[in-house]
């Protein structure tokens, strides 16, 4: 590190991104990848543990006596919590830092997944998901931002797929242990259980993420180019001993940075809407589109096989089984294709194909020719595909703004998506199943289709070819010089 003196102001020059782009594959990204990504895990079985228990939930026998439009509620107050989360903390790990916030926001989520088990009517539960939501979206803010940070360039496409993919092992372990407790201790006790035990497993993880250090290059960009290099030096001893070779040199030009300026929040917001205006619009498109898309079907499909079906229950998670895991294995089957045939193209047909296929199960459930286990292999095969693309959203928000504005971008982009597809979706679905028509349901998936089929055409038109660059290639940071 040299610092020098620039037009009045101090600045360093760093080679911390690409000391951290050409680093093997080590035990340390395994470690990265495994304390921070076990977020997506624990989503996927809180959000998957509410879905199945559902009908539980809102029975008047052990449960709260709810009716399915409140249920919708209650989904809503959940996803209104992550977009407080999301915006709230997305600042706070710009201002303070990425590990600071992901043990914060971890505490916050499990607290409030406890909590939910011991509500004792529609107010208290639905407080209790706010609560939790605030949480899981100040991970999503956190965790993406540091994930990308860590990640060597030439595989940050594959890992960030299978990490938000990774949602969906927990929504089949979510699925199973919904039945299981329902089978072992139902009534009153059975879905309150089901929160505790996954709270309790969950707080492991707070232990486990001591040992992620701090993103280096979050601190580069906020006047600690010192601390940068030292935490730098680190990841580069653990990567040498557990591999047990030495490293290869870095390649690329240093990077000049202003060193005298540590809150971005500002400048970041400006260059949203004015530098990059246009990524902020197709941001915006693919998180809006497979957040009403994933949150229409997610919280109302329990209800759809209890109410159309007629199937148990105690039963509805299992058939979400097959679902989840062929939502797992889109991305990590496709995620390969996001870094060599590239970004655009693979965000673009994946959107769209997901779009038409969700259409498609939409009309046939609405003309019953769908039965209870076709509906949920034409779901499969729907979110196979669509699984890669929402994956990609998270991806393409996450790498394509600046260093200094990471967070608040993913954060902005996660408000707005799930403000606009999120709330409203279960909100839509849930007054669409109370009409008990199978017409409405046929509508829900037609308007999720047509989202889905429009943000891939938005990404045709404004995508960002990002696969294989350097985040500072793809996005100059704010405080280079």
């Amino acid at each position: 590190m040299d610092a020098a003196t620039h037009a009045g102001a101090n600045v360093a020059e760093t080679d911390v991104p690409a000391r951290l782009d050409r680093l093997p594959w080590a035990r340390f990204h395994w470690l990265v990848i495994f304390a921070l990504g076990i977020t997506w895990i624990l989503d996927g079985l809180e959000v998957t543990l509410v879905g199945s228990l559902s009908p539980a939930i809102a029975s008047g026998q052990g449960g709260l006596g709810l009716r399915g439009g409140q249920m919708g509620w209650t989904a809503s107050a959940y996803l209104a919590g992550a977009v407080i989360g999301a915006l709230f903390f997305g600042w706070l790990t710009d201002r303070l830092g990425r590990k600071k916030l992901f043990t914060v926001t971890l505490t916050i989520y499990l607290l409030g997944t406890i909590a939910s088990g011991t509500a004792w009517d529609l107010w208290s539960f639905a407080f209790f998901r706010f609560i939790t939501g605030t949480g899981i979206g100040g991970e999503y803010a956190a965790v993406n931002a540091t994930i990308q940070e860590l990640i060597p360039a030439r595989r940050r496409g594959l890992t960030d797929l299978c990490i938000n993919g990774s949602y969906w092992v927990g929504a089949a372990l979510g699925g199973v242990g919904a039945d299981a407790v329902q089978k072992l201790a139902g009534g009153f006790w059975g879905w309150r259980l089901a929160f505790v035990i996954g709270g309790v497993i969950g707080a492991g993880v707070l232990f486990v993420r001591r040992f992620v250090p701090e993103s280096p290059r979050w601190l580069m960009t906020h006047g600690d180019p010192g601390d940068a290099d030292a935490v730098m030096r680190e990841i580069e001893q653990r990567v040498e001993a557990s591999t047990g070779r030495p490293l290869p040199k870095p390649e690329g030009k240093k990077l000049r940075l202003r060193t005298d300026v540590h809150a971005w929040f500002g400048p970041s917001v400006r260059a949203l809407f004015s530098t990059y205006k246009r990524r902020t619009v197709l941001g915006t498109a693919l998180m809006g589109a497979q957040a009403f898309c994933y949150n229409a079907v997610l919280f109302t499909y329990a209800l759809i096989l209890t109410h159309f079906y007629h199937v148990p229950d105690a039963s509805a998670g299992t058939y979400l089984v097959p679902f989840a895991l062929g939502n797992f294995a889109g991305p990590a089957l496709l995620g390969r294709l996001f870094d060599s045939v590239g970004r655009k193209a693979m965000i673009t047909l994946t959107y769209v194909v997901s779009g038409v296929l969700l259409a498609a199960t939409g009309v046939l459930f609405g003309t019953g020719a769908l039965s209870a286990i076709g509906l949920m292999a034409a779901w499969t095969v729907t979110f196979f595909v669509a699984s890669a693309a929402a994956s990609s959203a998270y991806l393409t928000v996450g790498e394509s703004f600046p260093l200094e504005m990471r967070a608040v971008a993913i954060s902005v982009f996660y408000a707005l998506g799930t403000g606009i597809g999120g709330i409203a979706g279960p909100a839509v679905f849930g007054a669409l199943l109370e009409s008990s028509e199978r017409s409405g349901i046929r509508l829900g998936h037609l308007l999720a289709g047509a989202l889905m089929i429009g943000a891939g055409l938005v990404e045709l038109a404004l995508g960002v070819p990002a696969e294989r660059k350097p985040l500072e290639e793809v996005a100059p940071p704010l405080s280079s010089v």
